[in-house]
């Protein structure tokens, strides 16, 4: 995957990226401890020893919301949500009572990176892993959290839960998962915060490639890999649902919108229906984290009413295509 090191201002939303005075590029996680069956860094599966800290309105935190649900692990992994409006002092729990997460008695999550490592000089992103005993980050690893979870976890996994990184099919999935996360995933941002003119058509121009690529392949297939939903489509699936609201316009990603691109706005459409997908996405918190805090690209901060969100709910028509959403599996249960 291309994570490379940041050199400038922190924007805790970005999974570790920099922006600012420099080009954007995204760091790489600095805590990168995995929770394995065999323990091997430590820190063993175990049900309930673990939180996991999201924002709704991150792509990054949303795939493991997505990768939780599907595999069933909710019972298992307990789920603490930040505010989407962060301050200085990182993401914070003020939708909560006493502004304090319930379960790790912390007002921000700094507080867990600073339990792990006293003056951690980097910023403060989610998804993040927080060990419940100790109070410590375990991981901020947004590439290898939901691998694990869907590998290291299947003892935890409910009955019926679906192989979403099939070992048959690993090598495209990696595949297809490296081009989408350069040109898409992180693409948006390249071009959101780019500081040179030429930057930032360079960053659009990948965008689209990457999409029109991609759109090719899913007029033929209705999921990216096999027959069936794997790790590829959660991870296309975050940048897609918040294209018409954030990124067409906040982030100038703007030569077409979604739901001008037929394939791409079936496919996600089929995706955001499909249960553990769509029941996993707040709008409201996706916009007001986008546009009330990147002041540098909207210093009014006012926050669009739009896009109507009723369209994610008309007919698709993807079923033509066959496929199997869960394989052998079974969807979650209804919430």
């Amino acid at each position: 995957m291309d994570d490379t090191e940041g050199t400038a201002g922190e924007d805790p939303n970005a999974g570790n990226a920099a922006y600012g005075k420099k080009s954007f590029k995204r760091s790489r996680s600095h805590f990168a401890d995995r929770i394995t069956a065999d323990a091997a860094d430590g820190w063993p599966v175990e049900a309930g020893r673990y939180r996991l800290v999201v924002s709704l309105a991150c792509p990054w935190a949303s795939r493991a919301l997505v990768v939780r649900r599907l595999l069933g692990l909710e019972d298992a992994l307990s789920l603490a949500v930040t505010d989407p409006i962060q301050d200085d002092r990182s993401w914070r729990f003020t939708l909560d009572p006493d502004d304090r997460d319930p379960v790790l008695g912390i007002r921000y999550l700094s507080e867990a990176y600073d339990a792990r490592e006293t003056g951690y000089p980097g910023g403060v992103s989610v998804p993040a892993i927080v060990d419940v005993p100790s109070g410590k980050l375990v991981t901020n690893d947004f590439q290898q959290l939901t691998l694990d979870l869907e590998t290291e976890w299947t003892a935890l996994h409910r009955p019926g839960a679906p192989d979403l990184y099939p070992e048959p099919l690993r090598a495209e999935i990696d595949e297809v998962m490296e081009g989408v996360y350069r040109d898409v995933n992180n693409g948006v941002y390249r071009a959101g915060f780019a500081t040179k003119q030429s930057e930032y058509e360079d960053a659009y121009r990948d965008v689209f490639a990457r999409l029109d690529t991609v759109s090719e392949r899913l007029a033929r297939q209705r999921y990216l890999v096999g027959d069936t939903i794997t790790e590829a489509d959660v991870r296309l699936f975050t940048t897609l649902v918040r294209f018409d609201a954030v990124y067409h316009g906040h982030f100038k990603c703007n030569r077409n919108k979604l739901t001008e691109a037929p394939v791409l706005w079936a496919y996600a459409r089929d995706l955001f229906q499909t249960p553990g997908f769509g029941d996993t996405v707040d709008f409201d918190h996706i916009k007001r984290h986008y546009y009330e805090v990147h002041r540098g690209i909207n210093p009014t901060g006012i926050v669009p009413l739009g896009p109507d969100p009723a369209g994610w709910l008309t007919p698709h028509g993807r079923e033509r295509l066959g496929g199997r959403p869960f394989g052998d599996g079974t969807p979650p249960a209804a919430r």
